[in-house]
């Protein structure tokens, strides 16, 4: 499956678009030992899927990954099929704690119908979904700000993380994180140079960005490994805003904290200086 992903980004597929050479096709072991010396203590290894049957496989493998890697969030995703409500339950039972999934790639609405009753479980249990709802890099009738404000008027009390800040469409989805408790957004990719070239962020929505980081709505995301630079230009980015030490520590380490609490935090590592 993943050799396939790396492919599609290769051949820049059409849910691409551009060029998109895939900087860390390394092992599962020697990526979480690359995370492990940048100082990364919480992760999680997100799938979802894009076609039905094959997002319970998917959730064994990544509960499977995370029982056995300190520091990896329980993760699992789903689809709109008659089963996905028996499976859902199963991976919460199974620990669980943060969902994923990508409505460009998977090409449904998240008012599916059939989804219904998983949002219902979801946003009743708090547990954290990371959605892919924006229109980059390429859009289609399911992504935007309309579809994913239909589904928080059913379901206020969702708890969301919308990827990459809901780009291009930025200012439509902080006003959606200000306007619901559990909105929040992270900086997948965004503020890179490479994002940048082709979904810049507005300079004039920085005081909104500053102010929802410092209120905790703002979480570090890099979508690495499956990224066309190295893991610190997605921090460099972050830096270059310029928003301040505080905004940088609760985007990076408190914001994240506070959604999914400790537990799953890897022992921190020592620094070279005291090994």
């Amino acid at each position: 499956m993943l050799r396939r992903v790396w492919d599609y980004f290769d051949e820049a597929g059409p849910l691409i678009g551009m060029s998109w050479p895939i900087q860390y096709k390394w092992t599962d072991e020697e990526r979480v030992a690359h995370l492990r010396t940048l100082g990364i203590r919480m992760f999680g290894a997100l799938a979802y899927a894009h076609r039905p049957k094959m997002a319970e496989d998917l959730n064994d493998w990544a509960l499977e990954f995370a029982r056995r890697t300190p520091g990896c969030i329980p993760s699992a995703t789903f689809y709109p099929e008659p089963e996905v409500m028996d499976y859902v339950s199963r991976a919460i039972d199974r620990g669980a704690a943060l969902f994923k999934i990508h409505l460009q790639v998977g090409g449904f609405p998240p008012d599916d119908p059939e989804l219904e009753p998983v949002w219902g479980l979801l946003a009743e249990a708090g547990i954290p979904v990371v959605i892919h709802a924006g229109h980059a890099p390429v859009g289609t009738s399911y992504t935007g700000p309309e579809p994913f404000a239909r589904l928080l008027a059913q379901f206020p009390s969702l708890t969301a993380v919308i990827a990459h800040m809901g780009a291009p469409d930025y200012e439509a989805f902080l006003a959606l994180a200000e306007r619901h408790e559990r909105v929040h957004l992270d900086t997948t990719m965004v503020f890179t140079e490479f994002w940048e070239s082709f979904s810049p962020f507005p300079p004039s929505l920085l005081p909104r960005l500053a102010d929802l980081g410092l209120a905790g709505k703002i979480l570090l995301g890099s979508d690495f490994p499956n990224i066309p630079y190295p893991y610190a230009e997605q921090l460099t980015g972050l830096s270059r805003l310029d928003l301040g030490p505080d905004w940088l520590r609760a985007v990076c380490w408190h914001n994240p904290i506070r959604l999914m609490g400790t537990d799953f935090l890897a022992p921190a590592q020592p620094s070279p200086a005291s090994s």
